[in-house]
């Protein structure tokens, strides 16, 4: 009987024993299984943060460049066309003519010392004509004035001299063709603005005179469209400016090209009279 009952509280003991564990193993489960769907939740809740900033960071960055490109469009349009199109036509016209004044006097750059060799050594060779379809061959200004100065060879030298200066001088001037305007432009353009800004000062004191009053409201307006059209006149001043600077020195550069090379042919006709 003791057997018994020793047994059956043996059997209870390990019973309680089992369940205490089973339930501590369940709600570790449950504890676990919380807390990963907590961190999912965290984590999706992240993601679709993340989602939201970068969409919003999209949106600003396209609403950014369309602001610019309304932005320059509403000035624009603020400024006034009357003055504002003239001065976009006057950056047109002189970009079109500085891009055209690049490339002729890029073309007309060319490797002097090369041209050279090849007259001496045409002479040498083959005379004069040689050396004048040598230059004939060959663009550019060096080359139509060393073709010139050896069509006179025959005339002397002195006559040789004065076609090399006659002709250069001819050259020169289709180097510095079309420079003239763009200068024009760089002065029109902030002139423009200028004007702009006087004819917008005195619409805000004609509205002050109108009112009878002076407010912000009244002489803003006029003010905004004076700022406006000097703005856009300097802007176009600056910008023909670099161009016109770069073409200036693009021009003396040939032009020294060609009075060192002028000087250059005179010795190598001496030589080979």
């Amino acid at each position: 009987m003791k057997k018994g009952f020793a047994l059956l509280t043996l059997i209870a003991f390990l019973s309680i024993g089992n369940f205490s564990i089973f339930a501590q193993d369940t709600t570790a489960d449950e504890e676990v299984a919380a807390s990963e769907t907590v961190t999912n939740e965290e984590t999706s809740k992240d993601e679709v943060i993340e989602n939201e900033t970068t969409e919003e960071n999209s949106t600003e960055d396209v609403t950014n460049e369309e602001t610019f490109h309304q932005i320059i469009k509403q000035k624009f349009m603020e400024g006034g066309p009357e003055f504002m199109g003239i001065v976009l036509l006057c950056l047109i016209l002189g970009l079109a003519l500085s891009i055209e004044r690049i490339i002729y006097l890029n073309m007309a750059t060319i490797n002097s010392d090369k041209l050279l060799n090849d007259v001496e050594s045409a002479l040498k060779s083959g005379g004069v004509d040689a050396a004048k379809d040598v230059c004939r061959d060959t663009k550019g200004p060096i080359a139509s004035i060393f073709y010139q100065g050896l069509d006179r060879s025959n005339e002397g030298l002195e006559q040789v001299e004065k076609s090399i200066v006659a002709y250069g001088s001819v050259q020169m001037g289709l180097l510095e063709k079309g420079l003239s305007w763009i200068s024009l432009f760089i002065a029109l353009a902030p002139m423009l603005g200028f004007m702009g800004t006087v004819i917008g000062m005195i619409g805000a004191f004609d509205s002050i005179e109108a009112a009878g009053d002076i407010s912000p409201s009244l002489v803003a307006g006029g003010i905004k469209v004076a700022l406006l059209t000097t703005v856009f006149g300097l802007i176009v001043a600056m910008i023909l400016q670099v161009f016109y600077n770069y073409l200036i020195s693009k021009v003396d550069s040939i032009v020294n090209d060609m009075e060192d090379s002028s000087i250059k042919l005179v010795d190598i006709l001496v030589n080979n009279k």
